[in-house]
């Protein structure tokens, strides 16, 4: 049965004005949140909840054992829940303010602190990224939002979670996929394994029929890796038309070594797109990436150069 305190709790907080180096403990956002005061008690209906929260589902059955837990034993860990004008709002612990509100409880004893909005999402993540159970989805969409929000980039919100930044690039690229392979990710149909081995297609009506593959015939994610890579090698044989040559006879496409099959699927999964590598005996050769519109041709340029400088921009106008 799930107690007050399972899984991680959000950082213990240091006191104001303490630089993290004091605590003997590496930056994290924790360090920047200073407690305002010892726990104290607050009735429930003056915490509001997290706007930041990454969770959207919350499992009925979790919630009510914990709920028993806490009837039986009390919380021992306050949730943590920051002033914001007027008012309260939580930060972390909303898994436990639910089972107080099962229980019936009036009040919680929660821990102030002093955060503003970004840090606040910041615990948020963290608080959430530590639990197993959160879907991949669900902290996709959490680091698409903060990103958005603080226009920073992948690599400064990873230093900030102290997370590595293929971690958040990866999560966010299944929000690339089409709904429907969305859904089946959701409903635990397909896993974040087999999403991401769908993504090198780059065509959404392809992505939804190895989606509906996998499911029908409970395919391995090894296993669609391969399809994957053998549906791909098949488009890139087909020769592109020329304008005036029509009836040219198209070069048969030299044999791919398998280091060369390699590096193109890694290409492939570290853009979304269908890659062509080519070279000779000296090492000369091209690297060819494929996109089948605009939107996609953005998408790829941004996840090179990055996100395009207001500066660059105004010089383009």
């Amino acid at each position: 049965m799930p107690q007050e305190n399972e899984g991680p709790a959000v950082p213990s907080v240091a006191p104001a004005g303490t630089p993290a180096s004091a605590t003997g403990r590496p930056w994290s956002p924790a360090s920047e949140a200073a407690a305002s005061g010892p726990p104290t008690r607050l009735p429930l209906r003056e915490i509001e909840s997290n706007p930041f929260q990454p969770r959207q589902d919350f499992d009925d059955d979790e919630i009510q054992a914990l709920c028993e837990s806490m009837r039986a034993h009390g919380l021992l860990q306050a949730v943590v829940v920051r002033r914001v004008g007027d008012h309260y709002q939580l930060v972390a612990g909303e898994r436990r303010l639910r089972a107080a509100a099962k229980a019936g409880w009036a009040d919680v004893p929660v821990q102030v602190i002093e955060a503003d909005d970004r840090l606040a999402a910041e615990l948020a993540i963290v608080e959430n990224m530590q639990r197993k159970d959160l879907g991949p989805l669900e902290k996709a969409a959490s680091f698409h939002r903060y990103l958005e929000q603080y226009g920073c980039t992948q690599e400064e919100l990873a230093a900030r979670l102290k997370l590595d930044r293929s971690t958040i690039a990866n999560l966010i690229r299944l929000l690339e996929l089409p709904s429907t392979v969305q859904d089946a990710l959701r409903q635990g149909k397909i896993t974040q394994g087999h999403a991401r081995a769908l993504l090198p297609l780059g065509d959404e009506r392809e992505q939804i029929l190895f989606c509906r593959q996998i499911q029908e015939q409970g395919l391995s994610v090894r296993d669609t890796e391969s399809l994957v890579q053998q549906s791909i090698e098949q488009a890139d044989a087909e020769p592109l038309s020329v304008a005036g040559h029509v009836g040219d006879k198209p070069r048969s496409r030299r044999p791919t070594s398998q280091h060369v099959a390699g590096l193109e699927q890694q290409f492939r999964a570290a853009l979304g797109s269908r890659v062509k590598l080519t070279h000779n005996a000296r090492g000369k050769g091209k690297l060819a990436i494929y996109f089948s519109d605009h939107e996609e041709f953005e998408r790829i340029r941004e996840h090179i150069c990055g996100p395009e400088q207001p500066d660059a921009q105004a010089r383009a106008g």
